[in-house]
C-alpha cells in the first residue's frame, strides 16, 4: 500500500483558484483525493476544476473566507455530498511589500484576516466531529518571511510568523482529537503573487531576490508535494512542525 496515497481522503483547500492552492488541488487529485475547492472567484475555481485528474470528485465553494458563518454552512453541504473531511490546506493569502511608513492598521487587519484568522477559523470548523474523519491533517502555508526578516514586509512577515506559532499550538490542542497540524514555509515560488511583487519592487531588487535562492525560484508543485506528504499516512508521526521548502534561502 502506498503511504503517500490520498485515495478515499476528502481534502479542503483554500486559495484553490490560483498559485499554490491550484497546484495543491491538481497534485492532490493525482494522488486520488476528493476535493473541496474554496476561493472567492468562481470562474477561476472552475478553471482549477478543469485541471484535475480525470475521475476526481470535487466541489467548489465560491465564498469570502473571512466570513466563517457562510463558510460553515457551505462546508456542511459539501460534506453531505463527498463525506467527512480528512485534510485541510490553507493556501489563501495576500502579500504586500511596503515601507513601514506606509503600513497602517487597515493593512495589518486585511493581511491577518486572510493569512491567519480565516485559516484558524476554518480549522475550528473542521475540527468538529460532524465534519472531520476519525483522523485528519491540517496544513497551513506560511513563508520563510515568517522566520527571517525582510524589508518592507512587517505586516506580511508578522502574519506568517503567527501562522507558524499558531499551528504549533493547534497541534498540541487538537492531537487529542486525532488531528495533526503542521505548517510549510516556502521561499519565493512562481505564482501571481510573486509576479505582482516583482512588478512593484523593480528589476534590480527582483534579481537580488532570485540570487538569494541557491536552487533558484521554486514552483508551486514543490510546495504541493510537501503538502501531500503531510496529508498522507506517510507523515502519521509528524505534528507541530514547520517544514521549510526554500531552495536553500534560509540556510545562508
Amino acid at each position: 500500500m502506498d503511504p503517500f496515497s490520498l485515495k478515499s481522503k476528502v481534502i479542503l483547500i483554500t486559495g484553490a483558484s490560483s498559485g499554490i492552492g491550484r497546484s495543491c488541488s491538481v497534485e492532490c487529485s493525482k494522488r486520488g483525493a476528493d476535493l473541496i475547492l474554496l476561493g472567492r472567484n468562481r470562474d477561476e475555481l472552475m478553471k482549477t476544476l478543469s485541471l484535475l485528474e480525470s475521475g476526481s470528485k470535487a466541489e467548489i465553494i465560491a465564498e469570502d473566507i473571512t466570513q466563517p458563518e457562510n463558510i460553515e454552512s457551505a462546508i456542511a453541504d459539501k460534506v453531505m455530498i463527498l463525506g467527512k473531511i480528512s485534510g485541510f490546506i490553507h493556501c489563501a493569502g495576500i502579500e504586500k511589500t511596503l515601507p513601514l511608513k506606509k503600513h497602517n492598521a487597515a493593512l495589518y487587519h486585511d493581511i491577518f484576516a486572510i493569512n491567519v484568522i480565516a485559516g484558524f477559523e476554518i480549522a475550528k470548523i473542521l475540527s468538529l466531529k460532524k465534519y472531520k474523519e476519525e483522523t485528519s491533517s491540517f496544513v497551513f502555508i506560511s513563508s520563510v518571511a515568517g522566520m527571517v526578516g525582510e524589508p518592507g514586509k512587517a505586516a506580511y512577515s508578522a502574519s506568517k510568523g503567527a501562522v507558524i506559532s499558531g499551528a504549533r499550538s493547534l497541534a498540541m490542542e487538537l492531537c487529542r482529537s486525532n488531528v495533526r497540524v503542521n505548517s510549510i514555509s516556502p521561499a519565493m515560488v512562481n505564482t501571481p503573487i510573486l509576479e505582482r511583487m516583482f512588478e512593484e519592487i523593480g528589476e534590480e531588487a527582483s534579481s537580488e531576490i532570485i540570487r538569494k535562492h541557491p536552487l533558484g525560484i521554486g514552483n508551486p508543485e514543490d510546495v504541493a508535494n510537501a503538502c501531500i506528504f503531510l496529508l498522507s499516512d506517510a507523515s502519521r508521526w509528524v505534528t507541530g512542525t514547520n517544514l521549510v521548502i526554500d531552495g536553500g534561502y534560509s540556510a545562508q
